[in-house]
C-alpha cells in the first residue's frame, strides 16, 4: 500500500557547496543524501546533492533555452514549494525480485518569470525531485496555466556539475545507436579516445568529441559510484550528455529531430526524470532500482498474457554468413506486389526454409524451449539493406519454402510458439502502414511475441533512431501489440529507460553492442553492461554462443570471439532479461550436450536476486532465485511413474513430484516446489578467483551444487571451450572458490536435496 504524507523538510539559511543564502534542502528516507535548491540573485535555478556531508554533484543549473521565445534559464522567481513522502511496495509482472519499494521524499518548486507585456501571463516552470535512499530524480513540467502552450526546444540546460576527474565507463555520443564497445578511462580522457571507439554500424551519427551516452557510470577516487541516466522518456528525445572537461560539468544534449528541434512540447507536459544513482558499492548498482521506480505503473489491466520466454532461433547462422535472410539472387530489385518470387531461382541458402525450420523447432523441442525465432521468412530481403527505401517490407507475404501455416502448425504441436520477426529496415511510416494487418497475422496463427528491427538510417528522412519521433513511433509499436496481446523484443531501437514497468509487454530490447558483433567484442564488455545499458531495462543481448571460431559455424568465415564457454553460462544469470536466446546453432549445442544442459535448466523470471561481488569493467558474481509460485505453469506435463503414480516436472527445479493419479488441482497446488538457486560469474580479460559465502541458501538444508567453470588450462584465446562439471553437496554454512580464466566465468545450480 502506498503512503503519501506531508513531509517535515529542512529549510536553511547556510550555504553549503556555494549554494545561495536560503536555499531549500530535501533529504532522503535514510538521511544519508541531501538535495539542496535555491535561485540565484540573477533568477538563475540550481540544485546540488550531496552524500552524508560529502559534495556529489555541486551547484548546477537548470533550464531550457527556447525556439523564438524567451529563454527559460534566469529571471526567475521562487513562487512555492511543496513536500511529500511517498512509500510503497509493487509487484513486477515479471522481474530481478517478486516486489520492488518505492520510497522517495519529494521536493516540487514553482519558478515564474514575469510576463513582458502588463496584462499577459507569466511564465510557469515546475521542477519535482524525488530522492530517494540510492539516489535522485528531477524532472521539468509545465502546466496549463501558462504563457507558455506551444513551444520549441533548442537546448535542455540541465546540468550535472561533477566534483572531480572521475573514472568513468563510457560509449560515445551518438544519435542513432549504442552499439559501442565501453571505453574505461577519467573523464578528461574522453575526447582522446572517442574518436577511436567507432565501428562499422547501419546507422551512425557521432557528434562532440566530449559526448558520451547515458547510462554514464562513474567511480569517484573515494570510492563512491555515480550513474547519471534517464528515465520514462516519452514523447521527448533522447538525451546525451556532454562534458566541460575545464569545469568538469556535463550537461544534457538531445537528439535533435529532422529540422534540428530538440522537443517540441505542449503544455500541460513534462521532461524525462533526470537521474543520478548514488551508492557506495557496485553491488548496489546493481540491486537499485532507481529508474524502475521513477515510471508509471502498469497500464494494463489483464497482464495474463504476459510472460517470460527461453528461446531459440534461426538467426546465429544468417549473422555468422552460413546461411542468408534472402531467397534469391535473380532481382537485384525487388518491389513487392511486383516481383514474381515463385519464377525465381532459389540461391540455395535461404535459412529460413521449411525443412530447416523444422529441425530447429525439434531441436528446441526436444530440449525444453518456450519459443523459436525465425528471420528472413518474408519477402523482401534481396536489396534492401543500405537503400534506404520506404517500401521494403509487407510483413505478412512469406517466402516460397516458408510455409507458415504448416510450420506454425507443427511448432504448436510439438509446443512451441514461433517468434515473428519484423524488420522495419528503419521506415517507421512503413511499418505503421502495415503494423495492424502484420500483428493481425500473428493473431490468426498464434504468435505471441514479435523481433522488431530498425536497422539503418531513419525513414521519414533525416531523423535519428533517438528522436522525439522516434520515441513516439515506438511506443506506438508497444501500445498498439499490447492491443493484440503481443509481446514486443525490439532491435536497433531506442535505450530503454524503465518503461517496461508501465507496459510490460516490453520484453527486451537490444540496444547495446550484442553477440552479433562476434569478435569485435572486448573481453570485459559484459561487466559493463549491467552497470550502464541494462540499468533502464533487459536486454536481448542473445548469449549462449559455445562456437567461438567462426570459421568452425559458417566454413569460409573468419574471427574468433573473445570469451569462454563458461562464460556465456554465466551471463544467463549476471545478465536478466525475462526474453533468454540460446543463440547457438543447435549442432553446435549437441558437441557439449552436458554443459547446454545449464542453459536449459536455468530459469528466466526471478523473485530474488543478490548481488555478491562487482565491480565495473572487472567482474560481477550475482546469485538469483526463480519464481516458484506456479508450478502447474512450469510444468512440462505428465508422465507414469511406478505404482500408477504421475510425476510432474518442473522446470525450474528439476525434481519429479509423485502425485496420485487422481490428484486435484488443489493438492497439485499445495506440493511443495524444492528451493532451488542459480549463480553466475562472469571477469573481463584478467584472470581472477573468486570466493563468496552460500548464507542465502536456507539454514538447515542440503543442496545438490552443480558447478560449470573454466577447466584449469582454459583461457579465451588459447583454449575457449575447456570446461569442467563438478557435483558436491552444500549447505547455507559453506563457501565456495571459483577461478575465472581470462574473459571467462562460471554458473552454479543449487537445488534441494
Amino acid at each position: 500500500m502506498a503512503v503519501i504524507s506531508a513531509l517535515a523538510v529542512l529549510s536553511c539559511t547556510t550555504k553549503t557547496n556555494n549554494m545561495p543564502e536560503g536555499s531549500t534542502a530535501l533529504r532522503s528516507p535514510d538521511g544519508k543524501l541531501e538535495l539542496r535548491f535555491a535561485v540565484t540573485e540573477a533568477g538563475v535555478p540550481e540544485y546540488s546533492l550531496s552524500r552524508e556531508g560529502a559534495a556529489v554533484i555541486l551547484p548546477s543549473s537548470l533550464g531550457y533555452e527556447l525556439i523564438g521565445l524567451d529563454d527559460l534559464r534566469d529571471g526567475f522567481a521562487l513562487d512555492d514549494t511543496a513536500y511529500n513522502t511517498f512509500d510503497e511496495v509493487w509487484e513486477p509482472v515479471w522481474g530481478e525480485e517478486a516486489s520492488i519499494r518505492n520510497h522517495y521524499n519529494e521536493l516540487l518548486v514553482t519558478l515564474s518569470k514575469a510576463p513582458r507585456k502588463e496584462g499577459g501571463k507569466p511564465t510557469v516552470m515546475k521542477v519535482r525531485f524525488r530522492l530517494y535512499d540510492d539516489g535522485l530524480g528531477f524532472r521539468y513540467e509545465f502546466p496549463m496555466e501558462n504563457s507558455l502552450t506551444y513551444f520549441n526546444v533548442k537546448e535542455e540546460l540541465t546540468e550535472f556539475a561533477l566534483t572531480g576527474d572521475h573514472t568513468a565507463w563510457w560509449i560515445s555520443g551518438d544519435y542513432d545507436t549504442q552499439e559501442y564497445n565501453y571505453t574505461e578511462s577519467r573523464l578528461s580522457e574522453i575526447a582522446s579516445h572517442s574518436a577511436g571507439m567507432r565501428l562499422s554500424n547501419a546507422s551512425q551519427t557521432q557528434i562532440s568529441p566530449n559526448a558520451v551516452q547515458t547510462a554514464l557510470q562513474m567511480k569517484t577516487d573515494d570510492g563512491l559510484y555515480i550513474n547519471i541516466h534517464e528515465a520514462a522518456v516519452l514523447d521527448y528525445p533522447t538525451t546525451n550528455l556532454d562534458l566541460d572537461p575545464r569545469s568538469m560539468t556535463l550537461r544534457t544534449w538531445l537528439t535533435p529531430d529532422a529540422e534540428g528541434v530538440k522537443g517540441r512540447l505542449q503544455a500541460p507536459c513534462h521532461s524525462p526524470w533526470r537521474t543520478v544513482m548514488v551508492c557506495a558499492s557496485a553491488t548496489d548498482v546493481l540491486a537499485s532500482r532507481l529508474i524502475l521506480n521513477l515510471n508509471e505503473p502498469c497500464a494494463l489491466e489483464d497482464v495474463s498474457w504476459i510472460h517470460p520466454v527461453k528461446y531459440m532461433g534461426v538467426w546465429w547462422e544468417m549473422i555468422t554468413g552460413k546461411s542468408s535472410w534472402s531467397y534469391t539472387d535473380d532481382y537485384p530489385s525487388v518491389q513487392l506486389g511486383v516481383t514474381d518470387y515463385a519464377k525465381s531461382n532459389p540461391h540455395g541458402h535461404h535459412g529460413a526454409n521449411n525443412e530447416n525450420v523444422r529441425r530447429y523447432i525439434d531441436f528446441a523441442a526436444e530440449n525444453g524451449f518456450d519459443g523459436l525465432l525465425i528471420e528472413g521468412w518474408n519477402e523482401g530481403w534481396e536489396d534492401w539493406f543500405g537503400a534506404q527505401k520506404d517500401y521494403v517490407f509487407d510483413f505478412v507475404t512469406p517466402y516460397p519454402d516458408f510455409d507458415l501455416p504448416a510450420l506454425n502448425a507443427y511448432a504448436h504441436a510439438r509446443g512451441i510458439r514461433l517468434i515473428m520477426h519484423h524488420e522495419s529496415s528503419s521506415s517507421t511510416v512503413n511499418y505503421e502502414r502495415h503494423m495492424e494487418a502484420a500483428y493481425s497475422l500473428m493473431d490468426k496463427y498464434g504468435y505471441n511475441a514479435v523481433k522488431s528491427g530498425y536497422v539503418g538510417n531513419i525513414i521519414p528522412y533525416g531523423e535519428h533512431h533517438y528522436s522525439q519521433p522516434l520515441i513516439n513511433h515506438y511506443h506506438y509499436a508497444i501500445v498498439e501489440a499490447a492491443k493484440h496481446h503481443i509481446m514486443v523484443n525490439a532491435h536497433e531501437a531506442v535505450r530503454p529507460t524503465g518503461l517496461c514497468r508501465t507496459w510490460p509487454n516490453m520484453i527486451g530490447n537490444e540496444s547495446a553492442m550484442g553477440t552479433e558483433f562476434r569478435s569485435a567484442i572486448n573481453p570485459g564488455h559484459t561487466t559493463i553492461l549491467p552497470f550502464t545499458r541494462l540499468q533502464g531495462g533487459p536486454m536481448d543481448y542473445t548469449p549462449g554462443i559455445f562456437e567461438q571460431d567462426m570459421s568452425v559455424t559458417a566454413p569460409g568465415q573468419e574471427g574468433k570471439m573473445r570469451h569462454t564457454l563458461a562464460n556465456q553460462l554465466g551471463l544467463y544469470v549476471t545478465f536478466y532479461s525475462p526474453l533468454q536466446m540460446a543463440a547457438d546453432l543447435p549442432e553446435n549445442y549437441a558437441r557439449f550436450m552436458d554443459a547446454f544442459q545449464f542453459i536449459k535448466d536455468v530459469a528466466v523470471d526471478w523473485d530474488k536476486s543478490i548481488y555478491l561481488q562487482a565491480e565495473p569493467g572487472a567482474y560481477i558474481v550475482t546469485a538469483r532465485h526463480p519464481k516458484l509460485s506456479t508450478l502447474n505453469k512450469a510444468a512440462e506435463g505428465t508422465s507414469s511413474l511406478p505404482d500408477g503414480k504421475v510425476g510432474i516436472v518442473n522446470n525450474a527445479t528439476r525434481f519429479v513430484y509423485a502425485l496420485s493419479e487422481k490428484a486435484s488441482a488443489r493438492e497439485l497446488s499445495k506440493v511443495r516446489a524444492r528451493d532451488v538457486w542459480y549463480v553466475g560469474g562472469v571477469t573481463d580479460e584478467n584472470e581472477r578467483e573468486v570466493s563468496f559465502a552460500l548464507d542465502f541458501l536456507k539454514p538447515g538444508l542440503k543442496y545438490e551444487a552443480t558447478l560449470y567453470a573454466d577447466a584449469p588450462d582454459a583461457d579465451f584465446e588459447t583454449n575457449p571451450q575447456a570446461y569442467t562439471i563438478t557435483h558436491s553437496v552444500v549447505s547455507s554454512e559453506d563457501s565456495l572458490t571459483v577461478r575465472m580464466a581470462r574473459a571467462g566465468g562460471f554458473a552454479l545450480s543449487l537445488r534441494e536435496k
